[in-house]
C-alpha cells in the first residue's frame, strides 16, 4: 500500500474514534445513575421541583436520578461543578434566576459563564412573583400602592430576598416604571422576610406567590398584584400587573434543566420528551398547582425558545442592575 494513503487512512480512522464512541455512548445512555445538581440547600423551590421530576423521569430512563445539593456562593459552586463535568448526559444542573442570571452578572471574578457554557434543556416550571402588603396599609391595588407611597414621606418599605436577588431586581424595575417611593429592605433569603412582615416591621414584600399564599388566604397579608401573563387559579381575585396598567410587566422565578454545552442532541431530546410527559401527568400537575408553579408550555421544552427566553431575562436583569447602581463583588 502507498505509505501516504495508508497514513491518511490511519488518521481518518483515528479521528473517527471520538465520534464512534459518542454514538455508542448515546445508544446505551443511560447505563448508570444520572445526576441532577441543585446549587442550593434542600427544601427550596429548586430542590423540590428537582426531586418531583427526578422521581417521575428516573423509571422511564431505567436508571435512578440522584438529586445532589451542592450549595454555596449564591449557586456558583454547584453550577461550576456541572459546567466542569463531562458533557455525556450524566450530569445536569437544576438552574434558576439566582444561579443562572443574577449571580453571574454580579460576580467580579468570573470563573465561568453559565450562558455560554450551559444549554437550557427544558423548563420545569415558573413561580410568579407578587407584591403583598400588610392588611393595615390603606391600599387594595397596585396603583393605590404607588399613589400612597408617593404621599408618604418615608415611603413604603418592601422586603426582598436580598440585594441583587431574584426578588430585588423586579422591584427596581417596578419602581423605575411607576416612580413609586418604595424603600428596599434586603433580607438573607425570601423566607427571612416572612417573620418581619407578619410582625409588621416591613410594609410589604415582593416574593414568589407560593411563599405567601397562606398569608393572603388567612388575612395576614393582602396580595395586590401578580406578575404573570394571566391570573392564578390559586388567587383568581388578584389581578395581574398588566391588568393594573403596567404593560408587559412579568416577573417569575423559573426552575429548569441545564446541561453542559456539547451534551449530545439525542440525550437532550430524550430529556425534553420525558419532562414534557411528566408535566402532563395528573399527579405532577396537582403537585405543581399546590406549589403555585406554572407548568412548562410546549415551547418551553425546546432549546431555541429557551435560549431566547434566557436572553430576555438577562436583558431585564442588566437593566435592573443598572437602575439599582449595583456593582459586581
Amino acid at each position: 500500500m502507498n505509505p501516504i494513503i495508508g497514513r491518511r487512512l490511519l488518521l481518518g480512522a483515528t479521528a473517527s474514534l471520538p465520534a464512534m464512541s459518542a454514538v455508542r455512548a448515546q445508544g446505551s445512555w443511560p447505563d448508570r445513575p444520572v445526576r441532577f445538581v441543585v446549587p442550593f440547600a434542600a427544601g427550596g423551590n429548586t430542590d423540590v421541583l428537582a426531586r418531583l421530576y427526578a422521581a417521575h423521569i428516573g423509571p422511564k430512563l431505567g436508571q435512578p436520578i440522584v438529586v445532589e445539593n451542592r450549595s454555596g456562593a449564591a449557586g456558583a459552586i454547584g453550577t461550576e461543578a456541572v459546567i466542569r463535568s463531562r458533557a455525556d448526559g450524566y450530569s445536569f444542573l437544576i438552574g434558576s434566576p439566582g444561579s443562572i442570571v443574577n449571580s453571574p452578572l454580579l460576580m467580579a471574578n468570573k470563573r465561568f459563564d453559565p450562558i455560554t457554557e450551559l444549554t437550557f434543556v427544558a423548563m420545569f416550571g415558573q413561580v410568579p412573583m407578587v407584591i403583598i402588603v400588610n392588611p393595615s396599609l390603606p391600599v387594595r391595588t397596585l396603583p393605590e400602592l404607588v399613589t400612597f407611597s408617593k404621599s408618604r414621606p418615608a415611603g413604603v418599605t418592601i422586603g426582598t430576598s436580598g440585594i441583587g436577588g431574584a426578588n430585588h431586581l423586579p422591584l427596581e424595575l417596578f419602581k423605575a416604571e411607576t416612580g413609586a417611593n418604595l424603600v428596599h429592605v434586603p433580607y438573607r433569603g425570601g423566607g427571612a422576610t416572612l417573620p418581619d412582615f407578619v410582625a409588621g416591621n416591613v410594609d410589604g414584600i415582593l416574593i414568589e406567590l407560593s411563599s405567601v399564599l397562606d398569608l393572603h388566604r388567612d388575612g395576614r397579608g393582602r396580595i395586590l398584584g401578580i406578575a404573570a401573563p394571566q391570573r392564578s387559579a390559586q388567587v383568581p381575585e388578584v389581578p395581574t400587573f398588566i391588568e393594573a396598567g403596567y404593560k408587559d410587566f412579568l416577573a417569575a422565578s423559573f426552575v429548569g434543566l441545564f446541561a453542559p454545552v456539547g451534551t449530545p442532541a439525542p440525550i437532550l431530546d430524550r430529556m425534553q420528551t420525558l419532562i414534557g410527559e411528566a408535566a402532563q401527568d395528573s399527579d405532577i400537575r396537582g403537585r405543581l398547582d399546590s406549589f403555585s408553579v406554572t407548568p412548562p408550555t410546549p415551547e418551553e421544552l425546546t432549546t431555541d425558545h429557551l435560549a431566547r427566553f434566557l436572553q430576555g431575562e438577562l436583558a431585564k436583569a442588566r437593566r435592573a442592575i443598572d437602575i439599582a447602581g449595583l456593582e459586581p463583588t
